[in-house]
């Protein structure tokens, strides 16, 4: 169960753009194979129709053979995109209910989290060690924010105001006022670009705060709605190091352990090994 928990996390950088991209492709397969199943049914009755000479025409009857040999494969294909697309369901099911059950755990830690008001987790798609603490890294850079120009989306009037208001509130020390201010940040704005940035930015104020556990949520908010955007290294190393703060060390193990599995260039792969061995990771 407890191992369940921390994988949730995991489970969603994997499923959460893959699964959504593999069910069109999967979807999209199965149409092609039934057209082309159909296309041949339909040569193979021009071809009986068409008597002695269309089937002389078409090179005897090893026609007939080689279009039972191909209906065959396309019958195995389909078949195996079906069984693709169920794992991929049950991918995206596991993953959902994991990540609601990290969710969950975070909330229980967290003072004044009331775990009968929590929202219902979404689906995604529609993603032992020994004692010791975990030792607090040092803050990642945070990419700027994209241009208005290039073909990125464009910010709305105030949502850059907003932002930049928020960061500097952190970059004065005041963590309370910058943890509200990206708290407001993402609920404003659920579809801006800044937003993953906003997440993290209100884990590093809630550290500041010294309130690990919504540090560790924010984190896993950042983490889990860009998987593999330019925060999700930093978001993942973070969340990991938060676990581990809060006695969670097997959680933080196999959540530290993703860091250089999944990010193996990022600089935080070598901070997640370094706090691995901290924590007394197997």
């Amino acid at each position: 169960m407890i191992r369940a928990l921390v994988l949730s996390s995991l489970i969603a950088a994997a499923a959460l753009p893959v699964a959504a991209q593999n069910a069109e492709t999967l979807a999209d397969l199965r149409a092609e194979l039934m057209r082309l199943a159909q296309d041949l049914q339909s040569l193979r009755g021009e071809l009986v129709a068409g008597g002695q000479s269309a089937m002389q025409a078409a090179g005897g009857t090893g026609a007939l053979d080689r279009m039972n040999a191909m209906e065959a494969e396309i019958v195995r294909l389909t078949a195996r995109t079906e069984e693709l697309q169920n794992r991929v369901d049950r991918v995206v099911a596991d993953g959902t209910n994991r990540i609601g059950d990290l969710e969950f755990r975070i909330c229980e830690l967290e003072d004044g989290c009331d775990v009968s008001n929590m929202p219902i987790t979404g689906m995604l798609g529609g993603a032992a060690g020994g004692g010791g603490a975990a030792v607090a890294p040092a803050a990642p850079s945070v990419p700027e924010a994209p241009a208005s120009n290039g073909g990125t989306p464009e910010l709305a009037i105030s949502e850059q105001a907003d932002f930049d208001r928020a960061k500097a509130a952190l970059d004065g020390g005041e963590y309370q006022a910058a943890a509200d201010g990206f708290a407001a940040f993402a609920n404003a704005y659920p579809g801006s670009p800044l937003t993953g940035n906003a997440h993290f930015l209100r884990g590093e104020a809630m550290a500041g705060l010294g309130d690990t556990s919504g540090a560790a949520r924010a984190y896993l908010d950042a983490f889990s709605g860009a998987p593999d955007g330019p925060m999700a290294p930093a978001a993942l190393f973070r969340l990991g190091a938060a676990l581990g703060l809060l006695g969670q060390v097997q959680e933080a193990c196999v959540t530290l352990g993703e860091v250089p599995r999944r990010f193996p260039n990022a600089p935080e792969a070598a901070e997640a090994t370094s706090t691995m061995q901290t924590l007394g990771c197997q």
